[in-house]
């Protein structure tokens, strides 16, 4: 089931200076951390002059969609959804 949010949240990234690209590889939620296996579809919107990243991440049990405001610097939560199939 998909929950959708507005939660802070914290995101190491990595940095390639090469392809000048930077992807999410660990989410921290709620005092957990969730290393990402999966990255998915990155896209980017603007909200007035904001530029926004959105990323969609797997670890071994959850998918997040994730967003990052480029003027604050400030990661969010967008959607949550458990990825074990029962």
């Amino acid at each position: 089931m998909i929950q959708s949010l507005s939660a802070p949240i914290s995101v190491d990234i990595h940095y390639d200076h090469h392809s000048r690209t930077f992807r999410p590889i660990q989410v921290t939620w709620e005092g957990r951390d969730y290393p990402i296996l999966k990255l998915g579809l990155h896209h980017t919107y603007r909200a007035g002059r904001t530029l926004h990243h959105v990323f969609s991440v797997s670890s071994q049990t959850l998918f997040f969609r994730l967003s990052l405001n480029t003027d604050t610097l400030n990661w969010t939560l967008e959607e949550l959804a458990d990825t074990e199939t029962n």
